[in-house]
């Protein structure tokens, strides 16, 4: 299947508008989901820098790292601020400040204003001084320098989150906590796979709709091949007459056009090569005819007879033109019989009328190297085959038997029967049909013989 040119182009025009389309869906998704995360990364930042202004270090001093550390006053004043920032931005689910220790991924937690709903058995809790593995969250180590946001999201023990970073600066500018936001991203994670979704869809749709457009226009491009691929083959076939049928006005069209006129040209420089054959042909038979002076005007009758019944028969006029060219140089074989066993008055010899019998196989030979039709070619040769199978030079029987050399046949018989010849007297009119009829359905074909009486009544 893979060797059709069709199939190829085909797959070369999907593949294309596949690739074409699935970067386009690509980039349609990357910028979707980037263009919506970064606007939520944004507004986090935004809010946590404004609740970090909000917040003096120095309170944040004075809270201890300990569960007893939300019992103090400073944790309330901070987790009242932080309260308010959380009830100003309902998008906002987690809010707290966490310092650093001295291990550089663990941090620990100062004040988380809602601690309530973590694990009663300390394991994820956010008290003052629990710690928290803060490789999962590379943003708040650059919120030491300045405001930053996760670039991707959160997942840890609390789900999924987006989170943004400020620092809490001290009286001396350096930045010793970091206040973090985190909003559920469930909703935005939701829609990133949801775009992913339609993206996917929207490729398969885009797949199908890709395969019908790369049938269609593959076919619009190999049909004109096809088309003339099949005209080669029949000009190899010698169907010189065939024409391919290519509309349009592009490219392929100008080349089916020039090949209509190409084959035309073959087939008018092919008439005229095998009329210019003919002509030498007819110029042999009256060579044959000088050297014979028994069958002087025989091709030209046995060519009429047979003409007379083809046309009886319902011939078109085609096939009339080759049985008369066919008809006209049947005898071209003889050339190559001696003069002496051609005119001998005698009776032949066994070796004499064996040599005779050569004539239509000698003929096919002389007409084969010509480029001549294969079918005259092979007219010539079997024109002296019988109805019954007995015939030569090829025992062919019955409708085995071309039909135009079965009405050469009888032409040439009753021709030969009413001329002269060097052996025996001319036999008249009446003993020649009677002979016909007798030899009707064993030497000739019935339906020819039927004919031919009835035209030489």
């Amino acid at each position: 299947m893979f060797g059709s040119f069709r199939v190829r182009v085909t797959l070369a025009l999907l593949l294309s508008l596949f690739f074409v389309l699935g970067l386009n869906n690509l980039a349609v998704y990357n910028i979707t989901v980037h263009t919506q995360v970064e606007q939520l990364r944004e507004k986090l930042m935004t809010i946590a820098q404004t609740a970090a202004l909000m917040v003096k270090a120095d309170t944040l001093k004075d809270i201890p790292l300990n569960r007893a550390g939300v019992d103090t006053p400073s944790f309330e004043e901070v987790s009242a601020i932080l309260r308010k920032v959380k009830d100003a931005n309902p998008m906002i689910k987690y809010i707290y400040i966490m310092e650093k220790t001295e291990k550089r991924w663990i941090w620990r937690f100062v004040v988380d204003p809602d601690p309530s709903g973590k694990d009663i058995e300390g394991k994820f809790t956010s008290y003052p001084g629990d710690t928290y593995d803060v490789r999962r969250c590379p943003g708040i180590l650059r919120a030491l320098y300045a405001p930053s946001a996760d670039k991707s999201f959160t997942f840890d023990e609390w789900g999924v989150f987006l989170s943004g970073y400020a620092p809490i600066r001290n009286a001396k500018g350096d930045a010793v906590y970091v206040l973090g936001v985190d909003m559920p991203a469930q909703d935005v994670y939701s829609l990133k796979k949801r775009i992913y979704l339609y993206t996917a869809l929207v490729l398969l749709v885009g797949l199908f709709i890709s395969i019908i457009i790369g049938l269609v226009i593959s076919g619009r491009i190999t049909d004109p091949i096809k088309k003339l691929s099949e005209g080669t083959r029949h000009i190899a076939a010698q169907d010189l007459d065939y024409n391919v049928d290519i509309k349009g006005n592009d490219e392929m069209a100008r080349l089916g056009r020039s090949f209509n006129s190409m084959a035309h040209s073959l087939f008018e420089y092919r008439t005229k090569l095998h009329d210019y054959f003919y002509r030498v042909v007819q110029s042999l038979i009256r060579i044959l005819e000088a050297k014979d002076k028994y069958t002087s005007g025989h091709s030209e009758r046995v060519m009429d007879y047979s003409f007379d019944i083809g046309s009886a028969l319902g011939f078109s006029t085609e096939k009339l033109e080759l049985l008369k060219k066919a008809a006209h140089i049947h005898d071209i074989g003889k050339l190559a019989i001696s003069e002496n066993i051609l005119n001998k008055k005698e009776k032949l010899t066994g070796e004499e009328w064996a040599a005779i019998k050569e004539h239509p196989s000698l003929g096919g030979e002389i007409l084969k190297p010509a480029l001549l039709d294969e079918e005259v070619v092979s007219i010539v040769r079997n024109h002296h085959e019988r109805y019954d199978g007995t015939g030569y030079p090829d025992g062919l029987k019955g409708d085995d038997i071309h039909l135009l050399a079965q009405i050469i046949s009888v032409a040439d018989a009753y021709d030969a029967m009413t001329s002269p010849r060097a052996y025996r007297n001319t036999m008249s009119k009446e003993k020649a049909i009677a002979e016909l009829k007798s030899c009707s359905g064993t030497q000739f074909n019935p339906t020819i013989v039927n004919a031919f009486l009835k035209i030489i009544a």
